[in-house]
């Protein structure tokens, strides 16, 4: 297993049913909350103890517009539990973000993870999704409003951005969708191909 060591946050954590609100949940019988970080960061973090995250990454080949999703859940210890990855067909690069995103959390609910930090490199997708931007096309509006539909599932949401090199393993999985015949899911054992990543993840020093 892949461990790194915890670093302080530093994430405001709003108790509120905001975020599911804002997409169109009424946030059900369970609290949801939204967890932001005031700066985007550099490096990838793992969560607190009692949370599952996911880094989720859209891959687009613009000329055909193929697009793959793909993203990896980790431990609060650092350890690898779940990667996915799938070809969706032609899609915009947005919606192939919101696409990626939209899977991971069908996953955690199959799972039963019900409090998740969701990360991911597109900082339009982060903030459409802490509604602080607007959808417009149609595709990733209907992405959005699945979405929107999966959150009042949770317990516990959080949401922040990630610039690419913190977020290599789940773009790794992601470029892995494009040559799936099918939707892939591997647990526990990560595949050949993002353990480079996982391991530059885990030798971070905080």
């Amino acid at each position: 297993m892949l461990r790194v060591q915890r670093p302080d946050l530093g994430l405001l954590r709003l108790r509120s049913s905001a975020l599911a609100c804002c997409l169109g949940g009424d946030g059900g019988a369970r609290q949801n909350h939204r967890v932001n970080s005031s700066l985007s960061a550099r490096t990838w973090r793992k969560p607190e103890t009692g949370w599952m995250k996911l880094n989720f990454d859209g891959s687009c080949k613009h000329l055909a517009r193929a697009a793959s999703i793909g993203g990896v859940y980790r431990d609060h210890e650092g350890a690898f539990v779940l990667g996915y990855a799938e070809r969706i067909g032609t899609a915009t690069s947005s919606a192939a973000e919101l696409a990626a995103l939209r899977r991971g959390l069908e996953l955690a609910a199959r799972n039963g993870w019900w409090r998740v930090w969701v990360e991911g490199d597109s900082k339009a997708v982060i903030d459409a999704v802490c509604n602080r931007a607007k959808v417009r096309p149609s595709e990733d509006l209907r992405q959005y409003r699945e979405i929107a539909a999966l959150l009042p599932l949770f317990d516990g949401v959080a949401a922040s951005h990630v610039f690419r090199g913190g977020n290599k393993v789940a773009h790794g999985f992601a470029k892995l969708g494009h040559k799936a015949a099918r939707p892939r899911v591997w647990h526990a054992t990560p595949p050949e191909e993002v353990l480079r990543f996982l391991r530059q993840d885990a030798d971070q020093q905080w």
